[in-house]
């Protein structure tokens, strides 16, 4: 009898959570629209990897992904990224592959990044700028190069539903709208996330159950990392002081805030394509236009001008600068952004790269 199994055959409810929550993300990619298109014709069954780091999570989601692939016709195997972060990275990135082969897994694949602003092999301190986002930033472009490389369809990765309450108090301590309060994505190009409903307790009773000992890294551990101390001091704070099932709520949050933004982000395109009109110099937007939309629509639209005319990522207050050109005109000159200028032009709104000469410009 496998460790994972109860005596009358049923597996261990932690283990059958995350099962479930496999076969789910498997059936998903069958799926119009899901990841057959992308999967290249190549002899054998589409291949699915795991993003394994040798945590209670992605071991759980590397064992769970082993037993649900075969019954879904897919092959499975595993990328694991060495950031050689700290003192015998190689080792404990060659013992998660080893586990990975011991569940089946097959093909499995380590490679080695190195971390921009992680010197002397430790990251310090957090935040989007710090060698936390340089990892994380790293740790994806591994992945998608051996994802690429072995032709696979799919990533799945083992953000769970603490890992999203994390992030939502996170977004909100920012002062982030909505797209950001969304949280993690359970889906993101190649990039599958069957956790995000699935606790940590429970990956962790999972691997319990099934005689599986998973790595625990010390970062975790780190008061440094904005995000250890929301989940050490924080989380434990707020269901101390108002009820259990925060990381619940906080994740059902993140959910109803995905469902509005995507919804404000389809008709921010349909009104995009409706008032804009490409140039030599950029892009322009007609004015009436941007005027008639709700604000939040309106920042929208502001917002995908400038990435559809320059690529330019535009922060709240060059949106609201922007935004002022449309309802508050009092024939004020150019708004300059990184990468971005914008001018009102008559009843237009132009969008062009700083270094360009739109009409909106001096010479």
């Amino acid at each position: 009898m496998r460790a994972a199994e109860r005596p009358w055959g049923r597996p261990d409810p932690a283990v059958a959570q995350t099962r479930v929550a496999v076969r789910r993300a498997l059936a998903e990619l069958r799926e119009p629209g899901g990841a057959d298109a992308a999967w290249p014709a190549v002899e054998g069954s589409p291949l699915v990897l795991v993003a394994l780091s040798g945590g209670a999570d992605s071991l759980a989601l590397a064992a769970a992904l082993a037993f649900e692939a075969p019954r879904a016709g897919v092959r499975s195997g595993a990328v694991i990224v060495d950031h050689g972060l700290q003192a015998a990275s190689a080792e404990i990135a060659e013992r998660a592959a080893g586990r990975a082969r011991a569940l089946g897994l097959d093909p499995v694949l380590v490679r080695r990044v190195e971390v921009p602003g992680a010197a002397g092999g430790s990251a310090v301190g957090a935040g989007e700028g710090g060698p936390e986002a340089a990892a994380r930033r790293a740790r994806y472009a591994a992945i998608e190069a051996v994802r690429a490389e072995l032709g696979a369809g799919a990533v799945l990765t083992a953000h769970t539903r603490d890992d999203q309450a994390e992030q939502v108090i996170l977004a909100l301590a920012r002062g982030s709208g909505t797209r950001a309060i969304a949280g993690i994505p359970p889906v993101r190009g190649a990039i599958r996330r069957p956790f995000l409903a699935v606790s940590r307790e429970t990956t962790a009773r999972a691997c319990a159950a099934q005689g599986l000992e998973p790595w625990h890294d010390p970062h975790n551990d780190d008061p440094a990392y904005t995000r250890v101390r929301v989940r050490s001091t924080v989380l434990p704070l707020l269901e101390r002081e108002l009820g259990p099932g925060i990381p619940a709520n906080l994740a059902r949050t993140a959910e109803l805030a995905r469902e509005d933004a995507e919804a404000l982000d389809l008709l921010a395109a349909e009104a995009l394509d409706a008032a804009a009109e490409r140039t030599d110099s950029g892009i322009r937007v007609a004015v009436p236009v941007l005027a008639g939309l709700p604000p939040a629509l309106r920042t929208r639209v502001i917002r995908g001008a400038a990435r559809a005319g320059t690529g330019a990522q535009l922060e709240r207050v060059h949106t609201a600068a922007i935004a002022a050109l449309v309802t508050d005109w009092r024939g004020q000159g150019p708004i300059d952004a990184p990468g971005l200028r914008v001018a009102r032009i008559g009843d237009q709104l132009e969008f062009a790269p700083r270094d360009g000469r739109g009409r909106g410009e001096s010479a």
